[in-house]
């Protein structure tokens, strides 16, 4: 009769086939949760640059809808001050001064 030695030669058992099931199946979880994990990140990222550039974009259009003022010129300053004189002497009543004053102001 021979012997086979100790241990099982041929197929792995019931046990064996358990064990290569578990860890297959654990190793499956382990790459598909890392991928999902990957594209969620990728997914996140592409989400707040798109939300970036729209706020860039918003910007952008508000500062050239904005009007840009440098102020009176020179020549308004001088007609104000013409003005503000001849107020100042009562010449010009206070709904005349505030007419033109808005007139130059362009208000």
């Amino acid at each position: 009769m021979m012997r086979r030695g100790i241990g099982r030669a041929g197929r792995p058992g019931m046990l064996g086939l358990a064990a290569r099931t578990a860890v297959v199946a654990g190793t499956a979880t382990a790459v598909s949760g890392s991928v999902a994990r990957h594209q969620q990140a990728k997914a996140v990222q592409k989400s707040e640059a798109g939300a970036y550039e729209q706020a860039q974009a918003q910007q952008q259009q508000y500062v050239a809808e904005v009007p840009q003022s440098n102020g009176p010129s020179d020549d308004d300053i001088a007609k104000l001050e013409k003005l503000g004189k001849l107020h100042a002497q009562g010449i010009l009543t206070d709904e005349e001064f505030a007419s033109q004053k808005a007139q130059i102001l362009g208000l």
